[in-house]
């Protein structure tokens, strides 16, 4: 019995002193440092009270294939636009579009819009191959341009909409909405600008979707009307690639597309991913059709943003750890932790465009950088290697 006590002691003894030793030195057994308890600080960023817009077009819309128009609509009419007309050969999209937007003329034809002198800018959503031909026009006919991406689906297409953008002069946007249109991605430009993280090497750009088949229709299937994958969802994360690094040049390392789970679309890549760089940083980007009916939202879109003194990660559409919403944003860097609710952040892209048609400036998106982040997208979907074979 008294043998015990004592055993019983040592050990204990030598567990106390065991715990104080890891006090004094908290690193486990690899010499990694141990998690520490403290939580980051959490920021809910109040809304700013705003002056209205300080200037005003008149714009048009031509071709509704895509629910992404209200969000265009959305973003011009914030910035100080009046919707004038619409045109769609859909019936049913335009009863839908007309219920929003009861005031709006509906135009019997594309060049009732185009021929209309009072208007200034023309907004489209129409079928991915038929933006850029209608660009043309709409710049041709002396107008500005707002496509929804992807708003070029071929490099031939995207070399003629270069010339005749250089010979009109005219605005030929492209509307990355992942950034432009979300206010925790506008919330990490604004950090990044400031310094939070210093030098920005290297962006990761995840793009999950889901794909219900029955809702979607049969241009969506084929690449050769849809742009396919890296065309289509990449050319999102090519520009926020471009725009979180300030790169101005950049190249395509390498891209590669699957139809893992889709045999029913041949013509279909539900995968894709690809790798790019600049001459100070690089970017992976990987994007699917897979998001799974459990989750509560479309995708869960997340982005990382690595720099010299930090990093950012943005959940932009849900956080599954449990807070509500979306918009979430978190920052290390060398003095501290943060959690951003980013819900309230002005998206400043359509007021900035409309200002662009009115002074011919470049505060929205510069061209260039409009027209290399679709580049990048649409030399991986040409050089993707097909894992399937």
């Amino acid at each position: 019995m008294e043998a015990n006590r004592r055993n019983f002691l040592r050990q204990s003894l030598s567990s106390a002193s065991g715990i104080a030793f890891a006090g004094m030195f908290p690193f486990d057994l690899f010499g990694h440092e141990l998690h520490s308890t403290a939580r980051p600080e959490v920021i809910v960023l109040p809304p700013k009270k705003r002056s209205p817009p300080k200037e005003s077009i008149r714009f048009s819309v031509i071709g509704l294939n895509h629910g992404h128009i209200y969000g265009m609509v959305g973003a011009l009419l914030g910035g100080g636009g009046t919707l004038v007309a619409v045109y769609a050969k859909e019936p049913d999209l335009l009863q839908a579009f007309t219920k929003r937007y009861p005031d709006v003329k509906v135009a019997k034809s594309e060049a009732e819009i185009l021929e209309d002198t009072s208007i200034q800018l023309v907004a489209s959503a129409g079928i991915p191959v038929e933006r850029a031909p209608l660009g043309i026009k709409v710049m041709k006919s002396g107008k500005d341009y707002l496509a929804d991406k992807p708003g070029i689906v071929t490099l031939k297409q995207l070399k003629e909409v270069k010339k005749v953008q250089k010979e009109t002069k005219r605005i030929y946007s492209i509307m990355y909405s992942e950034r432009l249109g979300n206010p925790a991605s506008v919330k990490a430009g604004e950090l990044i600008q400031a310094g939070a993280i210093g030098k920005v090497v290297q962006t990761i750009g995840l793009g999950p979707h889901r794909m219900r088949p029955q809702s979607r229709p049969e241009w969506f299937f084929d690449p050769a009307l849809a742009g396919g994958i890296l065309c289509d969802i990449g050319s999102h994360q090519c520009d926020q690639f471009l725009y979180y690094t300030n790169s101005r040049q950049a190249k395509v390392n390498f891209s590669q597309i699957a139809n893992f789970n889709n045999p029913q679309y041949p013509k279909l890549a539900d995968f894709g991913d690809m790798s790019v760089r600049s001459d100070h940083a690089t970017g992976y980007i990987r994007i699917d059709w897979f998001t799974p009916e459990g989750l509560a939202t479309w995708g869960d879109g997340r982005t990382f943003i690595l720099g010299t003194d930090g990093y950012i990660e943005m959940r932009k559409y849900i956080d599954i750890t449990g807070r509500s919403g979306g918009n979430h944003l978190f920052l290390v860097n060398q003095k501290e932790t943060k959690y951003f609710d980013c819900s309230n952040v002005h998206a400043p892209y359509g007021e900035n465009l409309v200002s662009d048609v009115v002074h011919r400036t470049e505060t929205a998106m510069p061209q260039d950088h409009c027209f290399l982040a679709t580049e990048l997208a649409l030399i991986a979907q040409k050089k993707a290697v097909s894992v399937n074979g």
